[in-house]
């Protein structure tokens, strides 16, 4: 009877520690990927104008985030699925 209740109770939600890290990974990829394009931008273009720069700055954070969810999500799965086959066994 208990083996019957603690196989209900398996889920593949992973723990609120990986999606803490999984959140905070995001963050950093948006900053990096906001920094990256910022210096690409700025260094090519030349004038006093920032607008460029900040436009690169918001393409590249934006694209740095949604690559980086991307590979978190996938991971975060990955992992529901490792410890949902090795409640099985």
């Amino acid at each position: 009877m208990d083996r019957e209740l603690d196989r209900q109770a398996l889920s593949a939600l992973p723990s609120p520690i990986a999606r803490a890290v999984a959140f905070v990974a995001i963050l950093l990829g948006g900053l990096a990927g906001g920094l990256i394009g910022w210096a690409f931008v700025s260094l090519q273009s030349s004038g006093g104008d920032n607008v460029p720069a900040a436009l690169g700055a918001f393409v590249g954070s934006v694209a740095a985030a949604a690559g980086t969810a991307v590979i978190s999500v996938l991971g975060l799965r990955a992992m529901g699925e490792w410890r949902q086959l090795g409640d099985r066994v």
